[in-house]
């Protein structure tokens, strides 16, 4: 009888990414010994994870960087998002690969992204610098094919791309937010037409601790609708302040997503007018920590 090939192990860890408490976030998983995987590897770790995210940790090919990251969803590898930077850097600070810094560099494919440590411990808030995002011109028949796919009507549509692309639609309201019940086989649909990787829906909130609720909805990458969203929350960021909507919310604003499935995180949005820089943050908490077995890769 053959000998089985030796398992080949990584340390793992669970992320659960813009919350405090467990099961209330956006999960993550973290492969933190990733050297000698190849792409595929990870494709079909991420596929078998089945979590909106995985991510793998090596070391940084760029001068400046701290550590590398390829970040992939169970069907396609990603240039930047938000929450696996967030919970990548709380991963490997917490299982103390990299001496903590008030700032740090991330390599992935969007390129070399500067990161924020504010405060420590169970207090400790991660932020991410997202990519530099351009936004494209009102397209009606986008609107309207927007329209069908969420069962409500937008007062702007907006395509914005900050290394993944996002429909932003602006509902106005919270109450608009909140009470949609999109076609998701027509919002895949719409996605792989324009293409983007997902629709994300914003209102104003009011009376709460929060300025904006927020739902991304991304069925055409396997993800019905994402719990907490960090590329989509900068790229409404980016949407408010290039339309010239961040009078009445500010440059430093908390959004409140999840709670139409089960969960209750926060982002929070910084934004320096003077650059066009978005930052994205919030507080992590891991959920399993452990080993992962890797045979036959």
């Amino acid at each position: 009888m053959p000998t089985p090939n030796p398992l080949r192990t990584s340390a793992f860890k669970q992320v659960d990414v813009f919350t405090t408490e467990p099961l209330l976030g956006n999960p993550l998983a973290v492969v933190l010994d990733a050297d000698g995987l190849s792409g595929g590897d990870m494709q079909r770790i991420a596929a078998w994870t089945n979590l909106s995210e995985t991510t793998f940790v090596l070391a940084p090919t760029q001068v400046g960087a701290d550590y590398r990251v390829r970040i992939f969803t169970p069907r396609s590898e990603l240039p930047f998002a938000g929450h696996p930077s967030v919970g990548t850097l709380h991963a490997l600070l917490e299982a103390g690969r990299i001496e903590p810094r008030e700032r740090m560099v991330q390599e992935c494919a969007a390129g070399l992204l500067p990161m924020r440590i504010d405060g420590h411990g169970a207090e400790r808030r991660i932020f991410v610098r997202a990519p530099r995002a351009t936004m494209h011109a009102d397209d009606a028949a986008v609107s309207a094919a927007a329209t069908t796919a969420l069962g409500a009507p937008a007062a702007d549509t907006r395509l914005v791309d900050n290394g993944p692309r996002w429909l932003i639609c602006d509902l106005q309201c919270e109450a608009a937010v909140r009470s949609i019940d999109p076609d998701m086989n027509t919002v895949a649909a719409l996605c792989r037409k324009i293409p983007a990787v997902g629709v994300a829906v914003f209102g104003r909130a009011t009376g709460t601790d929060y300025a904006l609720a927020v739902r991304a909805f991304c069925p055409a990458d396997g993800i019905p609708e994402d719990p907490v969203t960090g590329s989509a929350n900068a790229a409404i960021g980016v949407y408010l302040q290039l339309t010239g909507q961040l009078g009445d919310i500010g440059t430093n604003y908390r959004v409140s997503q999840g709670r139409e499935i089960g969960r209750d995180g926060f982002v929070d949005v910084c934004i320096d007018t003077s650059t066009g820089d978005v930052e994205i943050g919030g507080h992590s908490v891991t959920c399993v920590d452990g080993t992962l077995m890797l045979p036959h890769v």
